[in-house]
C-alpha cells in the first residue's frame, strides 16, 4: 500500500516509478480522488461544529425568552443532523475509493533494480556448480512414474489436474528435504521455526497483497447457512449475494440484533424460497505461501527496536490456483495446486532491509550448496518482478531433463509496502513516534522443486535414484531410491 502523502509531495517521482513496471501515471488521479476526500471531511467537520454550536445557542436563546430564535435554531439543528450522516457516507464512500485505488498499485522498485520488460530482462548475478553430464536425462515425472513412486492417474481421479501422489521413497525424500531446510535455517541461520494456520481471513491475505489483485489464483473455503423461521422479505425477488444493503426483516428481536451486527459485515445473504434462509460467510483462503501467515503475526502490532530483526520459517503445504499458466507444465510436478514449500520471512527497520535482504540470498542458496545442485542468482528485472516488491533475486535450479535453470526460490523485500496493509509498526529507539516496519520473504526453498531437482540431477543409468549426502540421515541412511516392490 502507498502512502497519499508521499504520492502527493512527490508526485512525478511516484509516475516514473510506475512507468518503470509499464504502467500509465496514476499520480493526478489519487491526488485529486485526496482532495475530494479533504473537501469532504473539512465539510464534515464545518457541519459537526455548528451542530454543536447551533445546539448550545438554543440554550441560550431559551434562557433568553426568545422563542422565535430558539425555533429557527432548533430547525438548523435538525437539517443539521440530518446532513452530518449523510456526510459522514460521502466520506466513507470517498475514503474506500482512494483505499481500493491504492491497493491495485504495485510496490515502486527500487533505483537497482535492472529495467526490462518481462524475464529476458533479468541480470544474472552468479553460477554455482557445474551440471551434471547425464545422457539422455529423463524428466522427473518419467523417472517417478518408471519408478511406481508418483502416481498422477490417482490423484486426477480424486482431485482431478494438477495433483500428484508420492509414494514411499519419493515421499520420504519430499519430508527429508523439508526437515533438512528447516533444520538448516533453524539451527545455523537463525530463524525461530513456526506451525503457521493454512487458513487465514480475507484481512491477513490483504496484507500481503494477494487480495485483491490476485484473487482468482486463490483457493477459497465455502460459506456455511442454517435455516430460520424469523426471517421475511420486505420486497419482491430472491436475494442470493452476499449484499449488506439487502431488504428483509427479522422478526426475533434477538436475532435482529444479531444480524444487524454482520450485515454491515458483508458477509451475509438472504434468501426466500418456500423455507427462507439465511448465508453467512465464513470466508477464509488457503494460504498460497506461508509467507501469508507469517508475515501477518506481526500485524496490528508495534514492536520495539530491539526486537527486529524477527526471522521466522515454516515448512507448510501451499495451495494456488494457478488460473493463468494455461498450457505451462502440465505434467509433471513444477505447477502444482498443492505444493509443499519451505519459507523464509524477515521483519526489520527500514535501515537495515537492504542488509538483510542480502542475507535471505545466502540462507536461501545454502540449500542447493548442500544438496550439490547447480544453480544460478539473477535479479529480477522490473517487467518480472512481483506486485509487493521492490527489489527480488530469483535462484534457479538446473534440470538436466530440460536443460536449462527453473525458479526454486524467490527473495523479495518490499519495504513498507506491506506493513502498511497490515499496520504493521515498530517503535524506534530514540523514542521518536511508530515507523512502519519493512517485510522480506523468500522460498528457503520450494519443497516441490527442490524434489524435482533431486530427482533429475541424482538419476542413475539403471533407473534408480541416489539420494543426495545431506539428506541420508532423514532418510534412515538410505543412499537410493529404487523400483517399490
Amino acid at each position: 500500500m502507498h502512502d497519499i502523502r508521499l504520492i502527493r509531495d512527490n508526485p512525478d517521482d511516484f509516475d516514473r516509478g510506475l512507468a518503470r513496471r509499464g504502467l500509465a501515471p496514476l499520480s493526478g488521479k489519487l491526488i485529486a480522488i485526496d482532495e475530494k476526500r479533504r473537501e469532504v471531511i473539512g465539510r464534515l467537520q464545518a457541519l459537526q461544529e455548528r451542530r454543536n454550536a447551533a445546539s448550545k445557542e438554543v440554550g441560550q436563546a431559551k434562557a433568553q425568552k426568545d422563542e422565535a430564535r430558539a425555533a429557527a435554531l432548533i430547525e438548523e439543528v435538525g437539517r443539521l443532523k440530518q446532513d452530518v450522516p449523510a456526510a459522514e457516507a460521502e466520506q466513507a464512500a470517498i475514503e474506500q475509493e482512494l483505499q481500493t485505488s491504492l491497493a491495485e498499485i504495485p510496490n515502486i522498485p527500487l533505483l537497482e533494480v535492472p529495467d526490462g520488460p518481462d524475464e529476458s530482462g533479468n541480470v544474472e548475478l552468479h553460477r554455482v556448480g557445474e551440471p551434471r553430464e547425464i545422457h539422455d536425462a529423463k524428466a522427473h515425472y518419467d523417472l517417478g512414474e518408471a519408478l511406481g513412486l508418483i502416481d498422477f492417474e490417482a490423484a486426477s481421479r480424486m482431485s482431478g489436474a494438477r495433483f500428484a501422489v508420492l509414494k514411499g521413497g519419493v515421499a520420504r525424500l519430499e519430508r527429508a528435504l523439508q526437515s533438512f531446510m528447516l533444520d538448516l535455517h533453524t539451527g545455523e541461520h537463525g530463524y525461530t521455526e513456526v506451525a503457521p494456520p493454512l487458513l487465514v481471513r480475507d484481512e491477513a491475505m490483504f496484507g500481503t497483497a494477494q487480495l485483491p489483485k490476485f484473487k482468482d489464483d486463490q483457493f477459497q473455503s465455502t460459506i456455511y447457512s442454517f435455516r430460520s423461521k424469523n426471517i421475511k422479505p420486505r420486497g419482491p425477488g430472491s436475494y442470493d449475494s452476499f449484499d449488506p444493503s439487502l431488504m428483509f426483516e427479522i422478526t426475533d428481536a434477538d436475532e435482529r440484533r444479531a444480524f444487524e451486527k454482520l450485515k454491515h459485515s458483508g458477509r451475509i445473504g438472504i434468501s426466500f424460497g418456500k423455507k427462507p434462509t439465511i448465508s453467512v460467510s465464513n470466508r477464509t483462503w488457503l494460504i498460497p505461501t506461508a509467507e501469508v501467515s507469517l508475515t501477518n503475526l506481526v500485524r496490528e502490532q508495534i514492536l520495539s527496536e530491539e526486537e527486529l530483526p524477527l526471522r521466522f520459517t515454516a515448512g507448510t503445504p501451499c495451495f494456488r490456483a494457478e488460473a493463468g499458466a494455461a498450457g505451462r507444465d502440465t505434467r509433471g510436478l513444477i505447477r502444482q495446486h498443492q505444493f509443499t514449500k519451505v519459507e523464509l520471512v524477515s521483519i526489520t527497520a527500514p535501515e537495515k532491509s537492504l542488509e538483510e535482504h542480502e542475507r535471505m540470498l545466502g540462507c536461501a542458496e545454502e540449500v542447493l550448496k548442500r544438496l550439490e545442485l547447480p544453480f544460478r542468482t539473477v535479479t529480477l528485472c522490473t517487467g518480472d518482478m512481483g506486485f509487493a516488491s521492490q527489489k527480488t533475486y530469483d535462484i534457479e535450479v538446473w534440470l538436466p531433463a530440460q536443460k536449462t535453470y527453473r525458479e526454486i526460490s524467490s527473495c523479495s523485500v518490499c519495504g513498507e509496502f506491506q506493513a502498511r496493509r497490515m499496520n504493521a509498526r515498530y517503535r524506534p529507539a530514540e523514542g521518536k513516534g511508530p515507523r512502519f516496519v519493512h517485510t522480506l520473504n523468500g522460498s528457503g526453498v520450494a519443497v516441490g522443486r527442490a524434489l524435482v531437482a533431486v530427482l533429475e540431477n541424482y538419476q542413475q543409468s539403471d533407473g534408480s535414484v541416489a539420494v543426495p549426502s545431506a539428506l541420508q540421515r532423514y532418510m534412515g541412511g538410505l543412499e537410493r531410491i529404487e523400483r517399490a516392490g
